[in-house]
């Protein structure tokens, strides 16, 4: 099995223009526990063993601001300053001793296509993390959009070292683990987020997670079903803000001997959208928000993860 500098998608911070309606969103409705909070900002957590997975910061508008991973050693630290200089990234800050409320050390980087992006190491971690029904047990992914998907693939595994596991005619689908992907890159005419999926235990809390989410007045904005890469159950929804989420479940599980596979082979079968066949086509104000989300010019570093 390949050995990954990095070793998993840990958390994803994001700005809100109305932090308090966000965080009784993502507590009341979607699921997640606060951990902690700062003057403007506010942890959750998911059920599993990770700190947190998301970040809500107080902001003028819905932007992504940093998307986190955890490396697997500190060498691997000081090796991905290294490599992601050599591929045209900035690095902002690290490896260096990390203040958020998770600890560890860290390393910051600005991609070459303007994201923001953290690796952390020997961060804080439950002993014990729990698989809960119908609520979220950690991230499985985040769907990056990008005006070359190419490029921005290539720089995922030269600099970092993920590897692609498929591509489709529009997405690169990219690995740090057994899980079929953890990052996504979707063509798209601005650089930015796509949306951000939430493991939850199986398909059974897909739809129970869903049943609640129309309980509390949010539609599914496209699915149930199953996708063809990955081959997970999914069903998206777009929050208060504007951020279209995830819940999904059963990732496909793969190692080396995984066969990537390219645009000629995922093909649907006019009309179809997912392996199933019963997940209606994505509607316009759907796509629209997965290409709302762009990366902030020069954003000022923030110092939480």
């Amino acid at each position: 099995m390949t050995s990954f500098p990095v070793t998993a998608l840990r958390s994803v911070d994001i700005g809100t223009p109305d932090l308090a309606l966000s965080e009784r969103f993502y507590t009341s409705v979607w699921g997640l526990d606060v951990v902690t909070r700062t003057a403007d900002a506010v942890y959750l957590r998911a059920s599993g063993t990770d700190h947190h997975v998301l970040v809500l910061h107080s902001s003028y508008r819905s932007e992504i601001l940093s998307v986190t991973f955890r490396a697997a050693s500190s060498d691997d630290l000081a090796m991905i300053a290294d490599n992601v200089v050599q591929h045209g990234a900035q690095i902002l800050s690290g490896p260096c001793p990390n203040d958020g409320p998770d600890g560890g050390t860290i390393l910051t980087i600005r991609e070459p296509q303007g994201g923001i992006l953290r690796f952390v190491h020997g961060d804080r971690q439950d002993a014990i993390g729990a698989e809960v029904t119908d609520q979220p047990f950690r991230l499985a992914h985040v769907n990056l959009n990008s005006t070359d998907v190419d490029a921005e693939a290539a720089f995922y595994e030269k600099a970092l070292g993920f590897r692609l596991t498929d591509r489709s005619k529009m997405m690169a689908f990219l690995r740090c683990n057994s899980d079929h992907h953890a990052v996504v890159l979707a063509e798209a005419k601005v650089n930015g987020l796509n949306h951000i999926a939430f493991l939850v235990p199986d398909w059974e809390s897909v739809m129970r997670a869903s049943g609640r989410m129309i309980d509390a007045g949010y539609p599914i904005a496209w699915g149930v079903g199953r996708h063809g890469p990955g081959d997970n159950v999914f069903a998206y929804f777009i929050d208060p803000v504007g951020f279209v989420i995830e819940y999904t479940a059963e990732v496909l599980q793969v190692d080396d001997t995984y066969r990537v596979r390219g645009p000629d082979e995922w093909v649907w079968p006019p009309g179809r959208t997912d392996h199933w066949g019963i997940a209606p086509p994505k509607a316009e104000h759907v796509k629209a928000a997965q290409t709302t989300i762009t990366y902030t010019a020069a954003a000022p570093l923030r110092s939480a993860q």
